[in-house]
């Protein structure tokens, strides 16, 4: 007999490149039974990056709602979580290199964002890359992006109920570290 599912009401999914972890977000967004969101964070600066968001696209389908923000992401966040939907959040990684791009304060926008989790109003997916388990880049700007890529994701660590590596499409579950068998919610589940 498997263990009741334990209700989540915010989930960090990270790994490297082609790690799965955009479509394992997607495939738990999607079988939450709940409203998806897309809160889209990338830019098509060129054909290359126009062509990966039109894949993403197709493969979610017409059920999704997408919102696209790729600095804001606090506010849209509050703006869109909602009871009865689901937001998923990709990618935390797109929006922080929007965010150096643009010299922001990123200490301060990943306190507003953490923020905007604390007090979410509906369940929410984050998709984010792991950046740290290669060489020492060889530039400074290169060197800055991973060392602020690895306290953001350690920030949405904290801050999200659960936390799943993938890897090879495997994913690994890393909080809580109890319980296999999660499901979006706020409430325990009845006693019917």
């Amino acid at each position: 007999m498997s263990a009741a599912p334990i209700p989540v009401r915010s989930l960090f999914a990270f790994g490297g490149a082609r790690s799965g972890k955009s479509l394992y977000a997607q495939r738990l967004v999607e079988t939450s039974g709940l409203a998806p969101t897309l809160i889209a964070t990338a830019q098509a600066h060129d054909v290359e990056m126009a062509a990966r968001i039109a894949r993403h696209a197709a493969e979610r389908g017409p059920g999704w709602r997408v919102v696209e923000e790729p600095l804001a992401l606090a506010d849209a966040l509050a703006r869109e979580a909602a009871p009865g939907a689901i937001v998923l959040v990709d990618c935390a990684t797109l929006w922080l290199s929007n965010l150096m791009l643009r010299e922001a304060d990123l200490a301060f926008e990943t306190t507003r964002l953490m923020d905007a989790i604390a007090r979410l109003a509906g369940p929410a997916v984050f998709v984010s890359n792991e950046t740290g388990c290669g060489i020492v880049p060889a530039n400074a700007l290169a060197r800055a992006f991973r060392d602020a890529q690895g306290r953001l994701n350690q920030a949405l660590a904290q801050a999200c109920d659960a936390v799943v590596e993938l890897r090879a499409g495997l994913p690994l579950q890393l909080k809580p570290l109890a319980a296999p068998n999660l499901r979006f919610g706020s409430a325990a589940p009845s006693a019917s």
